[in-house]
């Protein structure tokens, strides 16, 4: 999208102005003021930002989390209208009450309370009038300054500006699309089906749509609210179990996470569950990213630096040409402050932004599925602590963690591995035979002018590929089974 060149100039005018009546000391406060100041799309760029301390050093980004996404709502009668026309039916075709008056209002949408027709309480989440064209807009100023930036400071590439503000867009796209923010809701539900520790309320499919979310209204305490939970009968290290064996199992089982778990996204209902709303900002980590992670912390943790080294390199996040040794020094600057500390007083988000700040002497590109997890991380660590500062939220997972290890990285596990490995080739035999098949018909059929010569040739080629196939599986099949006697017999 082209931008008037004045529109920067204008725009950082206006981000860099100092309000007299709000003097803030260090420029993380004052740019955290200033997006607030700026709006709904500078406060996503904001809190995007606040996980790039390689980018903004720890001190601004740790100022930049202070960001409250909190607007004030508009009428009622607004968001009554932009549901008919959603839906081109009458508000009270679909609930037999709606509450008028907003119970939560962001940028990009708010809430209301409801009852269906058929007797159901539910949230409403109705997106605000303009949205979509307002981020459309500033999200065009953002790329072309990444652009810009990238232009003129070609070191800065490195960093992926233009990558971070794509994926500032993707989470904004899915956030202007209500039916997505529906989708995710659901896979996560799917994903911790009969776990009675962890609730995703349930979508009403038939009041959603693009502008508007209809869930299952969910009650309950403020994870972070610790005087009510224990007035309530909680107790505070059960729930602190919950919340981290409900994130382990979201990042390292799953590969799909709750990317905005702040306290007013988490409660605590009657029955002690964790209670989640809010999907529209979603991650995801393949299982390789997962492998490193949990490789790199347990790293960190032994105090194995040449295998926190190693780890990187194989992932590829380090270019080949640098010195292993040279980063295995680096890593042990950022993990020997760590080692010997009490579990409790370790922070493994503080640990990720230290090791995303030494990333430019090692020409370490970002990686920007690990942004959200980082962001993430630094939440729920901090909700841990105000509850309880005692207990570690990761060394209540660590059980998990190393069960999930032996599940997934053992010697059963590589031999699974190497058996779906096996199944994957079997299944490829097929497809050959049929496509040589296939030509040989088609020659017949006079589909295909060719040659006997030629036919030869080409079906010579096919079989030479099909026992390139052929021979593997079965010698790895025979070694993967000596492998499995192994394992009985050790037994």
């Amino acid at each position: 999208m082209a931008v008037p060149a004045a529109v920067p100039f204008v725009r950082f005018g206006h981000l860099f102005a100092r309000r007299p009546s709000r003097v803030l000391p260090r420029p993380g406060q004052r740019l955290a003021a200033a997006f607030e100041e700026l709006g709904p799309s500078f406060i996503k760029l904001g809190q995007l930002l606040s996980t790039r301390a390689d980018l903004l050093g720890e001190e601004i980004t740790t100022d930049l989390t202070s960001l409250q996404d909190q607007l004030p709502p508009f009428p009622g009668t607004e968001a009554r209208a932009l549901i008919e026309a959603e839906f081109a039916r009458p508000v009270d075709d679909l609930f037999k009450s709606f509450d008028d008056g907003a119970i939560a209002a962001a940028s990009i949408a708010q809430v209301h309370f409801a009852l269906t027709t058929d007797g159901h309480e539910v949230a409403v989440k109705v997106l605000r009038p303009g949205i979509a064209a307002a981020f459309a807009r500033d999200l065009g100023l953002f790329l072309w300054l990444a652009d810009l930036g990238e232009l003129l400071q070609p070191a800065l590439r490195r960093l992926k500006p233009v990558e971070v503000v794509q994926t500032l867009a993707e989470v904004v796209r899915f956030e202007m699309d209500l039916r997505l923010e529906a989708a995710a809701a659901a896979e996560l539900a799917e994903n911790f089906a009969g776990d009675p520790n962890f609730r995703v309320p349930r979508v009403d499919w038939l009041r959603t749509g693009r502008t508007v979310l209809t869930i299952e209204r969910i009650t309950g305490i403020r994870v972070d609210d610790k005087a009510a939970l224990l007035a309530a009968g909680h107790r505070i290290q059960d729930v602190l179990h919950k919340a981290a064996a409900a994130f382990f199992n979201q990042v390292f089982r799953d590969g799909f996470f709750h990317a905005d778990l702040h306290p007013g996204n988490m409660f605590v209902d009657a029955d002690g569950a964790i209670a989640v709303v809010d999907f529209g900002i979603m991650g995801r980590l393949d299982r390789d990213t997962r492998f490193y992670l949990a490789d790199m912390l347990i790293g960190f943790l032994s105090g194995d630096y040449r295998r926190v080294a190693e780890v990187h390199f194989a992932a590829g996040y380090v270019p080949a040409g640098r010195s292993i040794d040279a980063f295995t020094q680096a890593c042990r600057s950022i993990g020997e402050p760590i080692l010997g500390k009490p579990l409790q007083e370790i922070s493994v988000a503080r640990l990720l932004a230290q090791l995303f700040e030494i990333t430019e002497q090692f020409d370490m590109e970002t990686q920007p599925q690990l942004l959200l997890l980082q962001k993430t991380m630094v939440v729920i660590e901090g909700v841990g602590r105000r509850l309880d500062p005692e207990i570690n939220i990761w060394a209540l997972a660590q059980p998990l963690i190393e069960e999930w290890m032996r599940d997934n990285r053992g010697p059963e596990a590589r031999l699974r591995l190497g058996l779906e490995t096996v199944a994957d080739l079997i299944e490829r035999v097929p497809r050959l035979v049929r496509s040589l098949d296939a030509m040989i018909a088609d020659w017949s059929r006079g589909g295909i002018v060719m040659h006997a010569e030629t036919l030869a040739i080409q079906a010579a080629h096919r079989a030479r590929h099909l026992a390139i196939v052929i021979v593997p599986v079965w010698i790895t099949a025979l070694a993967l089974a000596g492998i499995a006697v192994a394992l009985l017999l050790g037994r």
